[in-house]
């Protein structure tokens, strides 16, 4: 019989690799869905190209590529013992080769008695394979790779007997009154702050200086101190160490581990400030209360592979629209078919393997998405590490990503987006401009001054600064409560443009801008603007409650145009400002005269009477239009670093020269001789824009596609003939499959259907679906769960655990999704 098997493997012996340095072994999951060894069918691993595959999908591999021999492992669970740890399985491995299409099976221990050519090429390519590492070692979270070990100062530490008390809470860096990453040196007692980290903690350095200066070696954390330990650094021998006497060490200075809060809840970084943070992680994972677990199509949850919750609710709201469901479920099939001989770099693909909720398989453990962390982060400095994220620069990022690879066809995400209208007015010359945007979400402010609890919040913040100055324990924090009505005014209020040049003054100017929507997505997007940095620019997060409405009717801010008795500013650009070497030569084809300004002396008196210089103060006053001493007040403040501040104001008006410019560009822009990238043309081409006219814009702008947007919004004129040019001279492009998929509830609109973005406008009544919450200090740490509402009843996503939300926190969301509500 082993003879016969010999027989049967010699055909396919030059198909059968041993994995060299840099091949990528995928032992541990499917190309194509989340089967894996413990799976009921177990995982095939081709044996030349190392790709793993469930039963269901080995057979299409081996159609598609001929490779016929693959190692079928399976592991067979043997006991689940349960302790306060959670799970820890104790389980049995199998492994034997197949030889497909017939699934002749090889035991590895059988290989041995294969004729000796066989077994040992055969044996060694196998072994190899078995102890090859995970293809995603790289992406889990990794482990010391060296055990911590005890200090050698730790048991002959030397302790001052200088009656240093530290206190439970209120600490600060004695050299620069830092609050962040603070180290309490074990000699002396000395509370100072750390080093800079990439992660928006740290310092300026003291401990370290300190340890410079007096050879005090072992420091620990403040924020670290638990009952069970604390972080101990040690300068002397720059690495972390274990301190067995830290106990006694931190009773020296009045600290008693036995009552220092725990500084992790659930396995997530938290702050020392436990009284805020608890109640908020409490309250958004509906701690306490007896949720209800579901299962099952739309209710499997996502594996948290160490801060990669940001990926995981994302990922759950995305695909519980149903054009995301349409263009990847509906499709699935035929992705499967076409996709390419290596699966895991192909976006459609792992799109599909990754829906949460729409695996076959339904595990109640949930899902493992390290396929798709792999490739949506390739080449992200910060999304291909292993640190938490910023949810909403994640969902942009894979909103980009779905926009890149839809080119030819339906495009989900063309139900996120909208078109905005800018309104740029002058102040001086009350002249305006309109000009459009693409944007595929709003972000409004949270206004401190409208909290309906101002006064608590004012009486709070003396409390605290008071007890801060006294060294107490601070109040009981206070959360800030903000109608949602007043976030949305705010977002809706005039801002001032910084370095406006009036087209009408040919000057720089004061201007203000509004948006409005030109048009409504069919889901709209609200991020609330709760991060910010604070005076030591570390990002912090805002404490504040937003009664965030179910229902949202923004129709009063549809975009009205340009109005009759409005006067557009004329289309013109800036002048180009020389380099100093060359001012006053004659290299300018432009002549300049000078203009009498009218400028309110009164306003710019008043001013100069503050101390600031005369014609400064002139400036300010003709800049912001004479509208009184307080615009003015707030130009100088922005302006009184320019060189040229207390210099008297002279207005150059540009008088062109008859000599022909260099370009005939409508913008002044040279065009590009070579052609731009052909990602960027794609970009453009995937949101409805012609392509010659997408080629036309990018060379026009440098191939800045941001820019290149502008530029077609602006240029309408020309799109016509390109229209009809690509028409001409372009090969056509296969639209079959976004033809056979689209299926939009509403048209495009009429006017921009070949001409611009591809729109879904509507009505703005909306209806709130979906939202994602934050827990923590800042955007790189803490935790985050979605809930969203299925079937008329609302449902938590805590990384695997899939419940029926019995208080869903909508107050405390971070990103919110609406849907339209249908026409009545």
């Amino acid at each position: 019989m082993a003879a016969d098997l010999g027989e049967l493997l010699v055909p396919y012996m030059p198909t059968i690799r041993v994995p060299r340095t840099g091949d990528r072994v995928f032992k541990s999951e499917c190309a194509f869905s989340f089967d894996s060894p413990e799976s009921e069918g177990g995982l095939y691993v081709c044996m030349n190209t190392f790709l793993g595959f469930g039963r269901e999908h080995v057979e299409r591999h081996y159609r598609k590529t001929g490779q016929s021999v693959y190692m079928h492992l399976k592991r067979h669970v043997k006991e689940l013992n349960r302790d306060f740890n959670g799970e820890d399985y104790e389980y049995e491995d199998e492994a034997k080769l197949v030889i497909f299409p017939d699934h002749f099976e090889i035991p590895l221990p059988n290989i041995e008695e294969l004729p000796a050519l066989v077994s040992e090429s055969v044996t060694i390519a196998c072994d190899a394979v078995l102890n090859a590492s995970s293809a995603y070692k790289k992406q889990e979270p990794e482990s010391w790779e060296e055990e911590i070990q005890v200090s050698k100062h730790a048991r002959s530490l030397r302790q001052l007997d200088n009656d240093v008390r530290i206190p439970p809470n209120g600490w600060k860096c004695q050299k620069c009154e830092m609050r962040e990453n603070l180290w309490l040196n074990l000699t002396d007692g000395a509370v100072l702050c750390g080093k800079w980290f990439f992660d928006g903690s740290g310092g300026n350095g003291h401990a370290l200086e300190h340890f410079r200066e007096t050879k005090y070696p072992l420091a620990v954390k403040l924020d670290t101190i638990t009952p069970d330990g604390a972080d101990v650094y040690s300068f002397e021998e720059e690495e972390a160490v274990l301190d067995p006497q830290v106990s006694e060490h931190l009773s020296h200075f009045g600290i008693d581990m036995l009552q220092m809060q725990k500084r992790v809840k659930n396995g997530h970084h938290i702050d020392n400030n436990t009284r805020t943070r608890v109640s908020e992680w409490e309250v958004i994972q509906e701690s306490g209360m007896k949720l209800k677990a579901v299962y099952g199509s739309g209710y499997t949850g996502v594996k948290n592979l160490g801060n990669s919750c940001y990926l995981g609710t994302v990922m759950q709201v995305l695909f519980s629209i149903p054009d995301f469901q349409r263009m990847y479920v509906g499709n699935l099939q035929r992705i499967f078919d076409y996709s390419p001989l290596d699966p895991t770099g192909d976006f459609a693909t792992q799109i599909v393997c990754d829906i949460p909720g729409f695996s076959l398989q339904h595990q109640q453990k949930g899902v493992s998405p390290r396929m798709l962390k792999a490739l949506v982060s390739r080449g992200h400095p910060e999304f291909c590490s292993n640190r938490q994220q910023d949810a909403h620069e994640f969902l942009l990022h894979i909103i980009n990503l779905v926009e890149r690879n839809s080119a030819g066809s339906e495009n989900p995400s063309d139900a996120f987006r909208f078109l905005v209208e800018e309104r740029v007015q002058c102040c001086q010359s009350r002249r305006v401009r309109y000009t459009q945007r693409v944007d595929y979400g709003i972000q409004v402010p949270t206004p401190f001054e409208a909290a309906t609890n101002r006064e608590e919040l004012l009486t709070y913040e003396a409390k605290r600064k008071e007890a801060e100055e006294n060294m107490r324990a601070p109040p009981e924090p206070v959360r800030a409560r903000i109608p949602f009505t007043a976030c949305l005014q705010a977002f809706t209020e005039p801002e001032n443009v910084p370095d406006f040049w009036s087209s009408a003054l040919q000057a720089k100017s004061a201007g203000v801008k509004t948006c409005r929507f030109a048009s409504f997505p069919e889901y709209l997007i609200v991020q609330i603007k709760k991060f910010t940095f604070g005076v030591d620019w570390v990002p912090k997060k805002l404490d504040v409650a937003i009664d965030v409405p179910d229902f949202l009717d923004l129709n009063r801010l549809r975009a009205a145009g340009l109005q009759a008795s409005e006067e557009e500013l004329p289309d013109i650009m800036p002048p180009i400002v020389l380099p100093e070497d060359t001012r006053g030569m004659s290299v300018c084809p432009l002549a300049f005269k000078t203009q009498t300004p009218e400028i309110d002396e009164a306003a710019a008196m008043q001013l100069a009477e503050m101390g600031f210089p005369l014609e400064a103060c002139r400036k300010a006053v003709y800049y912001t239009g004479n509208m009184g001493p307080e615009m003015a007040f707030n130009w100088i403040i922005a302006h009184m670093e320019e060189p040229d501040f207390a210099e008297p104001l002279t207005l150059p008006s540009m008088i062109p020269d008859p000599s022909p410019t260099t370009s005939d560009s409508p913008m002044g822009a040279t065009p590009l001789g070579n052609s731009p990238p052909e990602e960027s043309v794609s970009i453009l081409t995937s949101m409805g824009f012609p392509r010659n006219h997408s080629i036309q814009a990018l060379k026009a702008t440098n191939n800045n596609l941001e820019r290149a947007l502008d530029w077609i919004f602006t240029h309408p004129e020309v799109e016509e003939s390109d229209t009809l040019s690509e028409m001409a001279d372009t090969e056509p492009n296969d639209n079959t499959f976004s033809n056979a998929n689209s299926h939009n509830d509403f048209m495009l609109s009429p006017d921009r259907e070949t001409s611009g973005p591809r729109i879904k406008d509507g009505p703005g009544r909306y209806e709130l679906f979906a939202f994602i919450s934050h827990m923590g200090a800042s955007t790189m740490s803490g935790h985050y769960v979605c809930h969203i509402k299925k079937e008329g009843r609302w449902v938590i996503y805590n990384d695997h655990k899939v419940c029926l939300s019995e208080r869903p926190p909508k107050d405390l969301g971070y990103i919110y999704f609406y849907h339209r509500l249908p026409s009545s």
